[in-house]
């Protein structure tokens, strides 16, 4: 009787939940990495299925004002090089920096073009942007949905520029790990879903291994795999400048 009781308990607690305390509790089992390096290999498929590789490497550095994250281009020696620079602001835009190493030069990332694809690839600049819950509104009070395990949310970007109208994420209801987002455009239609795979616990905090992102309405996808990653190396924000953009 006594665990039923807890049960039936702990099923209100969660079904009275907000979507603010549910992202929250999302932030939390993903926060205190310091910082993290790791290895990617990212593969476009076109609407036919036929597909192309990029090797590239990541890295991110946790901050008092907000995160730091480069992204390296290793391979197709076409793009080798190229390289994108994010500045996570808590109470403003993101800023965003591109390196073009055919022009020999850093071009800033406006925030209207956010919502445009980033190298050709089925996440925009927007996705690799912050995700976190200050950058999102919660509407209502007991917005949280629990089906099949998992804790449904609705969310709506507070950038006036977003590609999307909201978001509908999927959490875990035990581990609070994120499994699927799906965004619908400006017109409120689902335009993607990018399903969250692979986790693992390094140094006792979840990573994901791996994001699947389909656009529906093309039917283009793009897979990013993480096929080594490290935390606490030591980063600094110095590792983290447009001047050190062009040095990669």
């Amino acid at each position: 009787m006594k665990s039923l009781v807890v049960l039936i308990l702990s099923t209100f607690s969660l079904m009275a939940m907000s979507g603010e305390e549910l992202a929250v509790k999302v932030d939390a089992v993903t926060e205190g990495f310091i910082d993290s390096k790791s290895i990617s290999t990212m593969t476009l498929f076109n609407a036919n299925g036929v597909k192309s590789e990029r090797r590239m490497r990541m890295s991110r550095l946790e901050g008092k004002n907000g995160d730091r994250s480069m992204i390296v281009f290793e391979t197709p020696s076409d793009i080798k090089s190229t390289a994108l620079l994010t500045y996570e602001h808590f109470d403003k835009d993101d800023d965003q920096w591109i390196y073009l190493p055919a022009l020999k030069r850093v071009k800033r990332i406006a925030s209207k073009n956010k919502s445009g694809s980033f190298m050709g690839s089925e996440f925009s600049y927007e996705d690799l942007s912050s995700q976190k819950r200050f950058k999102y509104s919660y509407e209502d009070e007991d917005e949280v949905v629990e089906k099949d395990n998992m804790l449904i949310t609705k969310r709506v970007p507070n950038d006036r520029y977003s590609g999307y109208s909201k978001q509908v994420v999927y959490v875990d209801a035990k581990s609070f790990l994120v499994q699927k987002i799906e965004y619908y455009d400006r017109k409120k239609e689902l335009l993607k879903r990018a399903l969250f795979k692979d986790y693992k616990k390094i140094k006792d905090v979840w990573r994901f291994g791996n994001i699947d992102m389909v656009n529906l309405q093309t039917k283009k996808r793009t897979v990013i795999l993480v096929t080594d990653e490290n935390l606490k190396n030591g980063l600094r924000e110095k590792d983290f400048t447009k001047r050190y953009l062009k040095q990669q």
